[in-house]
């Protein structure tokens, strides 16, 4: 992974975003590309007319808040050792962030705040991000310090074409992982064996463990926080709904929750 697009946005996630691009380009010597999308003033002002909760802010004024913001970030990246560029655009943050990634090996964004709800949330783009294009998503917890690369990662590992992309995704940090635990929750209906995927990444050099881990009559995302829990992983590797998004939304499911309260850093691919 040699360049990383990563959200610029002020908010409660953006310096745990930050600090994990900048751990993640120092491990795989890769460029950060900032990206920082400024809503035009006559969304602002339609949000506001639907009773979205926004204020109308004329066109100046948008600027100089993402300018102060800029000059901020800017000096944090002068205290860090990496190569970064920027990159300024106006419109929607999903659509703003997927062009800039066209040609990027990944994005970096935000989980949601487990238990908050304020306007100083990170924006819940992560799985739109993962779905909408063809480019991964690391999706960082607020709360995090950064992002352990060369730590212990855990793979989700159910067998669906979501966690296949998300497994062919995470190579080349996996590569660089100190342990790498494939868990299959019990009972999951997997179309082909579980042990294809530890075979996968032996041939790319990667040397997994497998575990068919206990459902034990709880719901799969419980059972995978448990996982997260016993094996000290760091980071975790998963496909993003690999059911349809309609029946996710309507039933549940696990990329839904764990979106919600993943306690490690997640790369998601679909």
């Amino acid at each position: 992974m040699k360049t990383i697009v990563l959200h610029i946005h002020d908010d409660l996630g953006a310096e745990s975003r930050l600090q994990a691009a900048c751990d993640l380009a120092r491990a795989a010597r890769a460029h950060v590309q900032c990206v920082q999308v400024t809503p035009l003033p006559e969304m602002i002002a339609a949000g506001a007319q639907d009773g979205l909760g926004f204020s109308p802010v004329i066109a100046a004024e948008l600027h100089a808040i993402d300018e102060a913001f800029r000059t901020r970030i800017e000096a944090r990246f002068a205290q860090e050792d990496v190569a970064w560029d920027w990159r300024q655009s106006h419109g929607d943050s999903l659509p703003g962030l997927l062009d800039a990634a066209k040609l990027a090996d990944l994005i970096v964004a935000s989980l949601p705040e487990a238990g908050r709800s304020s306007a100083q949330d990170p924006l819940p783009i992560a799985a739109d991000l993962a779905m909408g294009g063809r480019t991964p998503v690391l999706a960082v917890p607020p709360s995090a310090r950064g992002f352990a690369v060369a730590g212990r990662a855990l793979v989700a590992w159910d067998g669906s074409h979501a966690a296949a992309a998300a497994l062919r995704a995470a190579i080349p940090l996996l590569q660089l992982a100190e342990a790498v635990e494939i868990v299959t929750v019990e009972d999951s209906e997997a179309p082909f064996p579980a042990t294809d995927a530890p075979e996968y990444l032996a041939r790319h050099g990667i040397k997994a463990q497998l575990h068919s881990w206990p459902r034990a009559d709880r719901p799969t995302e419980i059972a995978l926080r448990d996982a997260i829990a016993t094996l000290r992983a760091d980071w975790m590797v998963m496909g993003a709904f690999g059911h349809s998004r309609w029946r996710e939304l309507i039933f549940g499911g696990v990329t839904r929750s764990l979106l919600r309260t993943a306690p490690v850093p997640l790369l998601l691919a679909h």
